[in-house]
C-alpha cells in the first residue's frame, strides 16, 4: 500500500540471457510492476502496473519492437497476469480503486505523509475494504486488451484481494495474499474453497 500511496516508480523490466548470463534493463520507472505474461506468439510481454491500475504491453518483436503502450486500463489494482488457454489473459485484481485512494494519488504529499506515520497502512486499508464489503475481481482480457469476462463473487468476504488466477480444464483457481486457501471457481457450479 505504501508503494501505491507514494507513487513509487522504481519498478523495472529486466531481461536475462542464460547463455551469456547478461542482464539488461528493458524498462525503468514502472509504478509497482507486479506480474508479467508473454503473449502466445512471443511478440510482446504484458506487465501489470499496480499503482496506475493498468496493463502495459512491451513489444519484443515486429516493427514495434522496443515500444511500450497501455494495453488495458482496469477498475482496480492488478496483481499477477496469466495467459488463458481459451485465449487472452487472466488478471487478478487485488481490490477496486476507491475514490479516497484516487484522491490521495492526486496529491503525493498526502501518501508520503501517511507512510511516515507509525501506522500499518496496509492493515488499515484491508480493514476498511472488509467493512465496505469490497471484493477482488478476476478479469479476462483479449489479445487486444478488451474485457472478455469478469468474475466477482459477492457472497463471501473470502474473495477479497485476488492475487492470481490460473485457468485449467475450464476451472479457475483463484489465490490471494490474504488467505490460506485457493478458490476453485467452476462456472457451472460456482466457487468452492480448497
Amino acid at each position: 500500500m505504501s508503494l501505491i500511496l507514494t507513487g513509487d516508480n522504481s519498478g523495472r523490466l529486466i531481461k536475462y540471457e542464460p547463455k551469456s548470463e547478461q542482464v539488461n534493463v528493458l524498462l525503468n520507472n514502472l509504478t509497482f510492476a507486479n506480474g508479467v505474461a508473454l503473449s502466445k506468439n512471443g511478440n510482446y510481454i504484458l506487465i501489470s502496473e499496480t499503482t496506475k491500475c493498468r496493463i502495459l504491453r512491451y513489444w519484443l518483436e515486429t516493427p514495434k519492437a522496443g515500444t511500450l503502450e497501455v494495453f488495458a486500463n482496469l477498475p482496480g489494482f492488478p496483481d499477477n497476469i496469466k495467459r488463458s488457454p481459451r485465449g487472452g489473459f487472466w488478471v487478478g485484481i487485488n481490490s477496486r480503486r476507491e475514490k479516497i485512494i484516487q484522491w490521495m494519488q492526486s496529491y503525493p504529499w498526502i501518501g508520503n505523509g501517511l507512510v511516515m506515520l507509525p501506522l500499518d497502512i496496509t492493515k488499515i486499508y484491508s480493514y476498511l475494504a472488509k467493512v465496505k464489503g469490497s471484493t477482488g475481481l478476476a478479469i479476462r482480457l483479449s489479445e487486444e486488451g478488451d474485457v472478455l469476462e469478469i468474475v466477482e463473487d459477492h457472497r463471501s468476504g473470502n474473495r477479497s484481494s485476488i492475487s492470481e488466477v490460473e485457468e485449467r480444464d475450464g476451472v479457475l483457481w483463484v489465490g490471494s495474499v490474504d488467505a490460506s486457501f485457493v478458490i476453485n471457481y467452476n462456472n457451472s457450479c460456482g466457487p468452492s474453497i480448497k
